[in-house]
């Protein structure tokens, strides 16, 4: 027992280091992982009572823990068994299917991260890129909203700057966890999107298995009490109007939704519009191909916002135009009843985003040019204005004390953009650029009745005199 052993250096050092690693991982760590826990917990409480709603323990719950509770699920373990019968595999193999797709699902959030870093970057690019302007009732529909109820963002999508704009102007009053699509899958944004609180979707995977992972998560989040966002058409618009909606998530929140439960599910209708779509002539290209392949790559992006960021660094408006943001009436599922159809419900929420739809600049000079053809300045000013005289005033998101001003600015960014030119004082469309001009106006197209154009209008108000 007292004799000495000889060892080679190599092996006593490795013995060492094993020693100090097991030291370290039964006494140390957990010390050190419990002090900055204890640290995090303080700074979330602190953090929520700034909050209109505060983080829920869903949210911060560990990414391993909330994969073990949804592969655990009744619900999946049952599917897990029906994938294994139908495709003739073991039921262990299924079960690491399940698994698979729930780390592809499930995010990492980190309210450091949303609250340090995301929200900063989120207020720089929004205010970089445009001047951004929000409904006055929309501080009004965010405050009636139950505290003990699960809000959910029903919005339509314009461009990827909706996730930028959205989570910058609630970021003083809640967290949002966005549903991401195939685009995101990309290092080092995917890890920055999970860290964020958002979780990819396949848009188009067929399998039962996955749906069924997808649907616990999403109800387990909602029930949870963690505010969701999503987009009921499934993507970004092609042709600048609101979509028809699909019903993929609407019904995975549905069917997890109990009348009788702690907490009620409020869904706000979000409308978002702009005087420029960054992305628009890659929209406009993929709908004239009947595809939906837009081709835009991670390294021009990156290079877009640095620009901007140094642009405005050296004091230059880079703005193109105006965003603006406005959040309709609420519907809450518990006063709504029973839902004998998903379809009638999201076409209701569909509705109540048109309803609100914020009406800028650019979309009533492109909707002037369209139906008139060219005009000078002075009749330009009139179009405009017998356009607002038709459209509901709490949808209007121009200064219309200072119309003139306001149709000088839009005409101004749309010919830098290269969507119309002034000849001889008059305003026309430059060649080429008319379904360009077109994808704006259809933004607010639904606001007109269809066949009646301005020049119905003109006529109507000079019979009226």
């Amino acid at each position: 027992m007292t004799q000495t052993v000889q060892l080679p250096l190599w092996l006593f050092v490795l013995i060492v280091l094993f020693a100090a690693v097991t030291a370290l991982s039964h006494f140390l760590l957990p010390s050190v992982r419990w002090f900055f826990r204890r640290r995090f917990e303080r700074a979330v409480a602190r953090l929520n009572k700034r909050l209109k709603r505060p983080i829920q323990p869903f949210k911060l719950a560990r990414r391993h823990d909330m994969i073990q509770r949804l592969i655990y699920d009744p619900e999946v373990s049952r599917e897990i068994a029906v994938y294994a019968d139908e495709h003739k595999v073991p039921e262990a193999v299924a079960f690491q299917k399940a698994q698979e797709y729930a780390r592809e699902i499930v995010p990492s959030f980190s309210a450091f991260a949303y609250f340090s870093f995301a929200m900063r970057v989120a207020k720089i690019l929004a205010e970089s890129v445009y001047r951004i302007r929000t409904a006055p009732q929309n501080d009004r529909v965010f405050a009636n909203i139950p505290e003990d109820s699960t809000a959910v963002f029903v919005m339509n999508h314009r461009s990827n700057m909706d996730y930028v704009l959205v989570t910058y102007l609630t970021s003083k009053t809640s967290t949002l966890s966005y549903a991401v699509g195939e685009w995101a899958r990309v290092w080092p944004l995917s890890s920055l999107i999970r860290l964020w609180g958002a979780y990819f979707i396949r848009r188009r995977s067929g399998g039962a298995l996955y749906r069924k992972v997808l649907s616990r998560y999403v109800q387990m989040a909602t029930n949870g009490g963690d505010t969701q966002a999503f987009y009921p058409e499934g993507g970004l618009s092609l042709t600048g109007a609101v979509q028809p909606p699909k019903v993929g998530l609407l019904s995975y929140l549905v069917d997890g939704f109990d009348p009788e439960g702690e907490r009620d599910l409020v869904f706000v209708p979000v409308a978002i519009n702009y005087d420029r779509v960054l992305e628009d002539r890659v929209l406009i290209a993929a709908h004239a191909r009947g595809d939906r392949r837009f081709g835009a790559r991670i390294s021009v992006v990156v290079t877009f916002i640095l620009r901007k960021f140094w642009q405005r660094l050296r004091g230059h408006d880079t703005r193109f135009g105006t965003a603006a943001v406005a959040f309709g009436d609420p519907v809450s599922l518990r006063a709504y009843g029973k839902v004998e159809n998903v379809e009638g419900l999201s076409a209701e929420l569909m509705k109540r985003i048109e309803a609100v739809m914020p009406v800028l600049g650019v979309p009533l000079v492109a909707t002037v040019l369209t139906n008139k053809g060219p005009l000078g300045v002075m009749e330009m000013e009139a179009a405009v204005a017998t356009l607002l005289a038709r459209i509901p005033a709490r949808s209007i998101e121009v200064n219309t004390e200072a119309l003139s001003r306001e149709v000088t600015r839009s005409c101004r960014h749309m010919h830098q953009h290269g969507l119309i030119e002034q000849r001889d004082g008059v305003w026309t469309l430059m060649d080429g650029q008319e379904t360009a001009v077109k994808f704006y106006a259809n933004s607010i197209a639904h606001y007109l009745p269809e066949g009646n154009n301005d020049a119905d209008a003109d006529a109507d108000a000079a019979t009226a005199k």
